[in-house]
C-alpha cells in the first residue's frame, strides 16, 4: 500500500513479496558460494575422502605443493611482477592522463588523445608483438610480462575524465601561489584522486596477477614462470606439477593424494592474494568508477 506523499513505485512491498525476494537472494548467494566452498574443501581432502565434498581433511596437498618449491617460486615471481608492474603502470597512466587534460594549454594533446583511443579499437596482433619483444631483447625476461602491457587506454581515459572533474579554480589558485606543474600534480591532483587511483591500481594488479599468456609467449625458462602459468599448465593442460615448474622433487604424500586435491590447492593459492586485497579497496569502486566514467 502506497504511503501518502510517495509515488507508487516507492511503496514498501508486502511481506510475501519481501519473503520471496529473501528466498531468491539466498538461493543466488548459495549458488555463487558453492564453487568457492567446493574448491577450498577439496584442496584439504586426503586420500581417504570420497563424494562431492570430502569427508576427511588434511594439509598434505599444500605440503606437497610447497615441497617441490615450484609454487613458492612462482608465487614470488607473480608478487614481484604485480608490484613492480602496478607501480610502473600507475606512474605512466597517471602522468599521461594528467597531460591529456591540458588540451587548452599543450598543442597536439587532442591528437595524442585520439591515438590513445585508437588503440582501444585497433591492435597489432600476437606476431608483431612477439617480434617487437624479441627485437627489444626482452625474451626470457621478467620485463616481457610488464612492458608490453604497462599502459591501458581504458584506464588512462578513466583517469583523465576523473582529473578533468577536479575544479579548475583549485589548479589556478595553486598556480597563483607559485606551484609548478609537478607540485600541482603530486600535492593536489593525486591526493584528490585517491578513489579512482585505488580502483585503477587494483585493475592493473589483477591484470598482472592473472596474466599467463605473455609468460607463455615470451618465457622459455621454467624457473621464471608466474603462478598463473603454473596453474594453467597443471590444472588445465594436465601436466605434472613438478614438470610444469621445472622441478624434480616429488613427495610420497603427493603421490597418495587425489589429483583434484592438488589442483584445487593450486587454485586456492593462486586466487587467495586477490581475494585478500579486494575487500580493502572495494569501498572505492563506486565512487572511483562512476566519477571517472561519467564526464567525458
Amino acid at each position: 500500500m502506497a504511503v501518502a506523499g510517495r509515488p507508487p513505485w516507492m511503496a514498501r512491498p508486502s511481506r510475501p513479496v519481501q519473503a520471496l525476494k529473501g528466498v531468491v537472494i539466498t538461493f543466488i548467494v548459495l549458488v555463487m558460494l558453492y564453487p568457492f566452498v567446493y574448491v577450498v574443501a577439496t584442496s584439504f581432502a586426503d586420500e581417504t575422502s570420497t563424494g562431492l565434498l570430502p569427508t576427511s581433511y588434511s594439509l598434505e596437498a599444500y605440503k606437497a605443493i610447497f615441497a617441490g618449491n615450484v609454487v613458492l617460486r612462482a608465487m614470488l615471481v607473480s608478487v614481484g611482477v604485480t608490484l613492480i608492474g602496478t607501480a610502473l603502470s600507475m606512474a605512466v597512466s597517471t602522468t599521461m592522463a594528467w597531460g591529456l587534460t591540458r588540451t587548452r594549454d599543450v598543442p597536439g594533446t587532442k591528437f595524442v588523445l585520439f591515438a590513445v583511443l585508437g588503440t582501444m579499437l585497433f591492435t597489432s596482433g600476437i606476431i608483431p608483438n612477439y617480434l617487437l619483444v624479441r627485437s627489444l631483447g626482452l625474451l626470457d625476461s621478467y620485463w616481457s610480462m610488464i612492458l608490453p602491457v604497462v599502459a591501458s587506454a581504458f584506464n588512462i581515459v578513466v583517469l583523465r575524465n576523473f582529473f578533468m572533474d577536479i575544479p579548475r579554480d583549485v589548479i589556478d589558485s595553486a598556480k597563483l601561489d607559485g606551484a609548478s606543474e609537478v607540485q600541482i600534480f603530486v600535492r593536489i591532483v593525486l591526493p584528490l584522486s585517491k578513489a579512482v587511483l585505488a580502483v585503477i591500481a587494483l585493475f592493473y594488479a589483477v591484470a598482472y596477477w592473472n596474466d599467463f599468456f605473455n609468460a607463455l609467449l615470451y618465457l622459455n625458462d621454467h624457473t621464471k614462470w608466474p603462478i598463473q602459468l603454473v596453474l594453467n599448465q597443471y590444472v588445465i593442460q594436465g601436466e605434472n606439477l613438478n614438470q610444469a615448474g621445472g622441478a624434480s622433487q616429488a613427495t610420497a604424500a603427493a603421490q597418495r593424494l587425489p589429483t583434484e586435491s592438488i589442483k584445487m590447492a593450486v587454485v586456492v593459492i593462486a586466487t587467495a592474494p586477490i581475494l585478500v586485497v579486494y575487500p580493502f579497496l572495494q569501498r572505492y569502486f563506486t565512487k572511483g568508477m562512476l566519477t571517472g566514467a561519467v564526464k567525458g
